[in-house]
C-alpha cells in the first residue's frame, strides 16, 4: 500500500476511535473525523465509502485486537481454571493496551435509527457472543474433566464477563473510585478467584 494512503487511512481510524468512543455514529459528523484526523473530507468516501463504513473499520479492528488476546489467553497451556484466570489478565491487557478499542466493545454507544447502524450493532454483538463462547467452552471442559462443580456454563459465563467489565471501567473514572492499573490488576484477580474458587468440586 502507498505510504501516504496507509497514513491517511491509519489517521482516520485513529480519529474515529476516538470520536466514536465518546458519542454515537449518528452524532459524529464526516467534517468531525477529517478534522480529527487532519485529513481532506473526501478522504472518508475515498477509502472507506462512507461515514458508516469508517464506524463499521474501527469496531472490526477492535474486534481483531480482542480476538489476537483472547486466543493467547484460550491457547494457554494448563487447566480449564488456569485459562479463565488467563483470560482475565488478556482481558485487562486489552484494555490497557487499548483502551478506546475495550470501551467501544464492552460499553458501545447507541447505534441510532439508521439500518447499517443496527447492523452493525448486531456484528458487534455476535463478535461478543464469540469470546463468550470460548469462556463456556472452558466452562464444560473443567466440568466434563471433573474439575468444575455442576453449574450453567453460559450464564456463569455472563457473570464473569460482566463483573470483568464493571471492575475495568473503574479505569477510566474520574472520581475516588478510579483504580490505577495495580488495583484493577487485583480487584479482577480477586473477582476471578472468587468466582473460580466457587466452581471448584470440593469433593
Amino acid at each position: 500500500m502507498d505510504p501516504r494512503k496507509a497514513r491517511t487511512i491509519e489517521a482516520l481510524l485513529r480519529a474515529g476511535e476516538e470520536l466514536f468512543r465518546q458519542r454515537s455514529a449518528d452524532e459524529v459528523t464526516v467534517e468531525e473525523l477529517a478534522g480529527r484526523a487532519g485529513v481532506a473530507v473526501g478522504s472518508v468516501y475515498n477509502h472507506f465509502g462512507s461515514k458508516a463504513g469508517l464506524h463499521a473499520a474501527v469496531l472490526e479492528r477492535a474486534v481483531r485486537v480482542d480476538r489476537d488476546h483472547m486466543d493467547r489467553a484460550y491457547g494457554s497451556p494448563g487447566s480449564p481454571v488456569a485459562r479463565i484466570y488467563a483470560a482475565a489478565e488478556e482481558y485487562l491487557a486489552f484494555y490497557l493496551a487499548y483502551p478506546d478499542h475495550f470501551r467501544m466493545l464492552a460499553f458501545p454507544n447507541t447505534p441510532g435509527q439508521y439500518a447499517a447502524g443496527r447492523e452493525l450493532a448486531e456484528r458487534l454483538a455476535d463478535a461478543v457472543r464469540e469470546q463468550n463462547e470460548r469462556l463456556v467452552r472452558t466452562l464444560r471442559q473443567g466440568i466434563e474433566a471433573g474439575e468444575l462443580r455442576e453449574v450453567d456454563p453460559e450464564e456463569t459465563a455472563t457473570v464473569l464477563w460482566s463483573a470483568w467489565n464493571g471492575i475495568i471501567s473503574l479505569g477510566w473514572r474520574p472520581d475516588a473510585l478510579h483504580r490505577d492499573e495495580a488495583g484493577l490488576r487485583r480487584l479482577l484477580s480477586a473477582a476471578t478467584e472468587i468466582v473460580a474458587h466457587g466452581l471448584l468440586r470440593q469433593d
